[in-house]
């Protein structure tokens, strides 16, 4: 009997059949484009690695140690904090921001994913430009998580303050080990994070929800 006039194979009707197919196309589907994009992230990286830039290095290197633990957000919340209104206002729903993305990120994230550092060896980046590699999974990149949902919860309550903020979250974010795509979600969850901090203090008793 041919599939088309009765069940399918081993006895599945024809359609549920076919929804089995799609349903397995689909899925190789999605997992040829991960795989697409996980050649286009390390591409990306070895083109990056193979790229002398001496000067660049010295400075990243340097901005990568001082926002180590989020330093550098703690050191401009402090400066924001001595004046009252909403430079203090600002401080305090930058540092929510960050709480919120540091857990989010090495709480959650990093422990569901476990996706290594890059090779440096297989970019190869030369002994001159190696770093010590951080034990950390690699996704997504904490650093530029915190950065940037300080940049956003404090430049949501004072607006001058985000571009320079923003821009220091960027460098921040080419500063560290990682794949292009680990930088990318660490600065998407950075700005979830600080719209869900904001969003949560907004509910707080005593506070506005408007």
């Amino acid at each position: 009997m041919r599939a088309a006039d009765g069940p399918g194979a081993a006895g599945v009707p024809a359609d549920e059949t076919g929804g089995s197919c799609r349903t397995g196309t689909a899925g190789a589907t999605v997992a040829a484009a991960l795989r697409d994009l996980r050649a286009i992230d390390g591409a990306v990286y070895a083109a990056v690695a193979a790229t002398p830039t001496p000067t660049l290095d010295t400075a990243l290197r340097r901005l990568s140690r001082a926002a180590d633990r989020s330093k550098l957000s703690l050191g401009i919340a402090a400066g924001l904090a001595v004046f009252p209104g909403r430079p203090r206002q600002a401080a305090g729903a930058g540092l929510g921001a960050v709480a919120m993305a540091s857990a989010s990120a090495n709480l959650l994230a990093k422990r569901l994913v476990h996706r290594r550092r890059p090779d440096r060896e297989a970019a190869p980046v030369t002994v001159a430009r190696q770093v010590p590699m951080p034990a950390s999974a690699s996704f997504p990149s904490g650093h530029t998580a915190s950065a940037v949902a300080f940049a956003i919860g404090a430049g949501a309550v004072l607006p001058g303050a985000l571009l320079p903020l923003w821009s220091l979250a960027s460098a921040i974010a080419c500063s560290r080990v990682h794949y292009p795509g680990d930088v990318a979600a660490g600065a998407v969850l950075g700005v979830a994070s600080a719209v869900t901090a904001r969003r949560l203090s907004r509910e707080l008793p005593g506070r506005r929800t408007t």
